[in-house]
Order: structure tokens, then C-alpha cells, then sequence
């Protein structure tokens, strides 16, 4: 009896060795989890989402009351066009102004005709000058105000207009959308609920591409880079495990004490280094679960 125990013993030391031989490493499935918070304040009018349920990045899952935002921009642009109703015509203003300019300007030929055959004096002439003189001072002056009075107008209008920017900036953020591709993990809110900036709506993960973080000992870390191709032994049930092609994204740069429950090659070591491994998810693939590791192809 005491022989075959001892032989049985012997044996199962024998497979744990072999067991844990066959792997370089293991460790646990994590992803890029984004939590969605509000950016607009109001009661949610649509919230249309389920744990569990797959969105597109930028797709819109809600909407938060924008009543009073909406109505703002209506009341800017009114102010914007009984702005732009005070904006002057300058052709219009100045066309009489001009029109004895031409007048005066005629006048000036004739006169200085006349003097060159001796039947006008210059103080015609010169009266003449003068009035031309002033009318063209008046033409300035008049342009001046009324460019001055419409570069006032396009200033207002243009500040208007940014006040209108900021709300269709806010009018979207009363919509609520997923930043990013993936699964909703938590949902933190409800329909009906008023909600304000910076409250969580829900988490989001990408499942897309799975993070694996295994650990590894100072030895194995002289042998691993960036960029090295791995094998990923990923636990599948009574079927055994589902093999998948992971490739190196991160190695700590300062050891750590071996997780309680992690266990790598070299259960003696007492520090460990953390590292990160990328594997395409097929779907099966998911946050929590346990893999394995083999180093190279």
C-alpha cells in the first residue's frame, strides 16, 4: 500500500510538471473599457441601450432634452437678422453726394473754358474749386461712417454667430453616442432620469481586439520584445482550449509581486514583470476569462 501510493504521488508531480511546462505563461482577458458620461445637462428623453448589446462608434444610442437650446438658436438668429437689417447701402448713400461732384466737376470745365477766351474770371474758378473741394471732403467723411457703421454690423453679426456655434455645440452633445466600437458592459442610467455633465450614462469595452495580461519572470523578459509573436491558449471547456495568434503590445518596465492568482513557469520567483498581449477576438473571447501562453510561433 505504502509503495503504490508513493508511485501514485509520483505521477501526479510528474503531470503538474508537465502541465505547467507546456506554457510559458498565463493569465487573464482584459479590454479598453470607456465610460460614457453626459455632456449636456436635462432629462433624458431616449436612452436606448442593453447591457450586453454590440454598438458602432459614433452611433447614436440617446438624447437628452434640448428644448431651451433649440429655442436660444432661434432667438440668435433673429437678433442676427435684425442685425443685419441696420447694414447700409453705401452706393445708395452716397450717390447724391456724387452726382453733384459730377456737376460741380462739368461746371469746372466750363468755366475754365471760358476763361481761356477771356469770358470768365478766375474767381468763378475758384469758387468753383472750393465747392468741389468740400463736396469731396464731404464724399470721405460719408463713406468713412457708413463703412464703420457696417463694420460694427459684420462684428455683431459675427459674434452672434459664434453664440449660435456654441449652441449647436451643446445641441449635440445632447445626443448621446458611443465613442468607440464595442460591448455595453453597465448601464448606469434610465430613460426619464434628469441627468447633468460628467454623469455616467454606461461602460463600453472593445471586444474587438482582447488584451491579454500574463506575467512573466525576469528570466523569460530577456527573451521577450515588442512586437514578438505569441501563442494564446484560450480555455474552451470540455473541449480543451482554442488556439490564437497574439502578438507583444507592452512589457512593464518594473517588477511586481507574483499575483496570488497567477502562476508562471517559475513558481520560485517572487517578482514578476506584467505583460500585455493582443489577440483578435472571434467572439469567444471574453473580459475575465483565463489563457495560457506560449512564446514564438
Amino acid at each position: 500500500m505504502k509503495t503504490t501510493a508513493l508511485i501514485a504521488l509520483a505521477l501526479l508531480a510528474a503531470a503538474c510538471s508537465n502541465r505547467n511546462g507546456d506554457y510559458d505563461a498565463s493569465g487573464t482577458f482584459e479590454a479598453t473599457e470607456v465610460i460614457v458620461s453626459a455632456e449636456g445637462n436635462g432629462r433624458i428623453e431616449r436612452f436606448d441601450i442593453e447591457e450586453g448589446q454590440r454598438l458602432t462608434a459614433g452611433e447614436v444610442v440617446g438624447s437628452i432634452d434640448s428644448i431651451q437650446l433649440y429655442l436660444k438658436k432661434l432667438q440668435l438668429e433673429k437678433s442676427i437678422g435684425a442685425t443685419q437689417s441696420r447694414r447700409q447701402d453705401i452706393a445708395k448713400q452716397i450717390a447724391a453726394t456724387l452726382e453733384q461732384i459730377d456737376k460741380q466737376k462739368l461746371e469746372q470745365r466750363r468755366v475754365q473754358n471760358l476763361i481761356r477766351s477771356n469770358a470768365a474770371n478766375t474767381k468763378q474758378l475758384d469758387d468753383i474749386n472750393s465747392q468741389l473741394a468740400v463736396l469731396e471732403k464731404q464724399l470721405a467723411a460719408q463713406r468713412s461712417t457708413l463703412e464703420n457703421n457696417n463694420r460694427g454690423v459684420s462684428e455683431e453679426s459675427s459674434g452672434l454667430e459664434i453664440q449660435i456655434a456654441q449652441v449647436e455645440d451643446q445641441l449635440g452633445k445632447c445626443r448621446i453616442k458611443s465613442p468607440i466600437s464595442g460591448t455595453v458592459l453597465t448601464k448606469y442610467a434610465e430613460r426619464g432620469e434628469v441627468t447633468a455633465q460628467g454623469k455616467p450614462l454606461f461602460k463600453i469595452a472593445d471586444t474587438d481586439s482582447m488584451k491579454l495580461r500574463a506575467y512573466i519572470s525576469s528570466g523569460q523578459l530577456t527573451e521577450l520584445k515588442l512586437g514578438d509573436p505569441v501563442r494564446v491558449f484560450a480555455d474552451a471547456g470540455d473541449k480543451g482550449s482554442r488556439q490564437y495568434e497574439g502578438r507583444v503590445i507592452w512589457i512593464a518596465d518594473k517588477a511586481e509581486f507574483t499575483p496570488k492568482t497567477i502562476q508562471t513557469r517559475d513558481e520560485r520567483a517572487n517578482l514578476v514583470y506584467a505583460v500585455k498581449i493582443a489577440v483578435p477576438n472571434d467572439g469567444l473571447l471574453k473580459i475575465g476569462m483565463y489563457a495560457d501562453v506560449k512564446f514564438g510561433k
